[in-house]
Parts: structure tokens; sequence; C-alpha cells
């Protein structure tokens, strides 16, 4: 599905991870049960009369940390489908989030766009319930934006081989990826696995870094996607790489 959890993390269902114990809190730390945010955001989706349709879950860290995608049936567009990013910490490492996001069909590869960060300081399920509904309703601008951007990026074409080596270093620069996946980024560009990505374009760069950023630990590929966001324009604003 494209949930990628390298690095010594593991694939899981919803019912190991309600399992996970959750740390006691304190007066200025609340940790939140990772089933809790999973049912959450599942109740968020049915209330906006959306329908998840695949999900992934997975622990890293010995469960302190989850990761999840679950995609949902909110668009017609046949090169990708909406998905929705969530993350949560026991660890205190980050704090609660959600992303919107796109899954590419033919690949798997995701993209994803700013994370709304979720404030913690909560203390039940309806006021958790609550504040995820307010994230999820300002994902859905997230997704239009994406959306946007996506399609533009398929019209705009890179001059050269040199034009598309400057922007993988300038990525590397900027921590998107590995400085030791500059070569691994640049093949995939040339030669990439998809035919779909063929064309020398934004998308076709895009999908370079993704499908190379599979093997990154969850918390390196979180990391990553938000340097993918601000590089590629994917929130709106000016593309870092342009």
């Amino acid at each position: 599905m494209g949930l990628c959890m390298s690095g010594g993390g593991q694939f899981v269902d919803r019912n190991t991870v309600a399992l996970v114990e959750t740390p006691v809190g304190t007066d200025s730390w609340k940790p939140v049960p990772h089933i809790a945010v999973i049912d959450a955001v599942t109740e968020v989706v049915n209330a906006h009369n959306w329908t998840i349709t695949e999900e992934q879950f997975g622990l890293a860290h010995e469960g302190q940390k989850l990761f999840g995608v679950m995609k949902i049936n909110t668009t017609a567009c046949s090169d990708w489908v909406r998905c929705i990013g969530l993350r949560n910490s026991h660890d205190k490492s980050f704090s609660v989030g959600l992303s919107a996001g796109i899954s590419v069909m033919v690949c798997s590869n995701m993209a994803f766009g700013g994370t709304t960060v979720i404030k913690r300081r909560h203390t039940s399920r309806i006021e958790l319930t609550e504040l995820v509904d307010i994230a999820v309703n300002e994902l859905e601008n997230e997704f239009l934006i994406m959306e946007k951007v996506c399609e533009e990026m398929k019209v705009q074409y890179l001059q050269n081989d040199d034009e598309a080596r400057s922007r993988i270093v300038r990525a590397a620069e900027i921590g998107a990826i590995n400085s030791s996946d500059i070569l691994p980024v640049f093949s995939e560009f040339k030669q990439p696995q998809h035919e779909e990505f063929t064309e020398p374009t934004r998308w076709s760069l895009l999908n370079a870094f993704t499908e190379t950023i599979k093997k990154y630990t969850p918390q390196r590929v979180d990391y990553s996607y938000s340097a993918l966001n601000r590089a590629f324009g994917l929130d709106g604003r000016r593309a870092e790489l342009w």
C-alpha cells in the first residue's frame, strides 16, 4: 500500500495496536493511546461519509511509535487515491499528527502534504475526537492543493539531465534524502521502474524520490515527506527546488 517500515519497524493490525500499553502521564504530558488515535480518525472519517478502502499500521521502537495510512474514497482520479497519514508516539519524540496524502495507483508510492499536529492537552476520548475532526477538516483543503500541484507537475518538463541532477543534489542539501541516495534517485528518474514515469517531468522526479525513500525508517520517511512537500510545493507555496 505504501507505508514504509524499514529499520526495525513492523506492520501490525488494529488488534495488535490495541495491545500496546500507554505510559502513565504527568500533569504536563498526557500520552495518547495509539488505538485511540486510530479509532478517532475512523470515527471522523465515517462522519464525513467517507469510506476507508484500505489501511496499514506499523509500530517502531518497541511500540513507542505508531505510523499509519488510510486510503479513503473521496476522489475519482485514476492516477491516485486520497490518503490520511497518521502518527503518534509514547516517547515524546513527536506529537499526534495527521497528513493529507495521495497514493499513486501504479506503484503504491506515497506523497504527503504538511502535517497537521493535534495539540495533546486533552483528557478524554470525546475531546480527542473533536480535535481529530478539526484536523481532518483542515486536511480537506490540503487534498485540493496537493492534487492541483500534482496535475501541474505532470506537464512541467525538466530541460535536461543537469537540471534533474541539480534538483536532486539540492534535495539532499535540505535533508529530503540521504546524500548517498543522490545517484539512486537520478537512476530511478532516468530509468523508472514504471513506464508511467518515463516523461522527464517534475511528476516523474517526485516519483523517483518517493520510490527511493521507501527503504528509510518510518521516522526518516516522515521527515523526508515533509521536506519533499516543501521542495515540490505540495503545500501550495513556492517550490523550494525551483
